[in-house]
């Protein structure tokens, strides 16, 4: 097992964990592969994207992508996705990309690192034993249109 730089090479591979990953709990999303697989790549094209991928017995299994960007205070990291396997879930693979990535990104400057979860379930529990913390000055708002 090793961790990688996320490559376009394996981006059909990255949409469909992301595919199969998100359309189980918590999120429950129906996600196509081919959906799934453009929207890795347009995070992946960013000028400031950042992602890694988790391989095991030669196959990628996992893989976290992100974009930075300049406030400021400083440039931060959003983790824009990350996504395991089902089938190589419980195992650590989320928390070795997420350690490896606070590493990577601490070593770039980047002052921190954020992200969006569900707020229910077990996601926010797992965040917040890696050091995340809950945002009390921001909420999330969105609109449909």
């Amino acid at each position: 097992m090793s961790i990688y730089p996320a490559t376009m090479d394996h981006i059909a591979r990255y949409g469909e964990i992301y595919a199969t990953a998100f359309s189980g709990e918590p999120w429950n999303d129906a996600w196509e592969p081919a959906d799934a697989e453009v929207h890795v790549r347009e995070l992946l094209e960013s000028g400031t994207a950042y992602g890694l991928e988790y391989v095991e017995d030669g196959a990628v299994v996992g893989f976290l992508v992100g974009t930075s960007m300049l406030f400021h205070y400083g440039r931060t990291f959003e983790i824009n996705d990350l996504a395991v396997d089902p089938a190589y879930q419980g195992r650590g693979i989320a928390k070795q990309l997420v350690e490896r990535c606070k590493r990577d990104m601490a070593e770039q400057g980047i002052v921190g690192i954020h992200l969006i979860t569900s707020a229910d379930g077990y996601l926010p529990g797992f965040y917040e034993r890696l050091g995340f913390d809950r945002e009390t000055e921001v909420i999330l708002m969105g609109m449909e249109l």
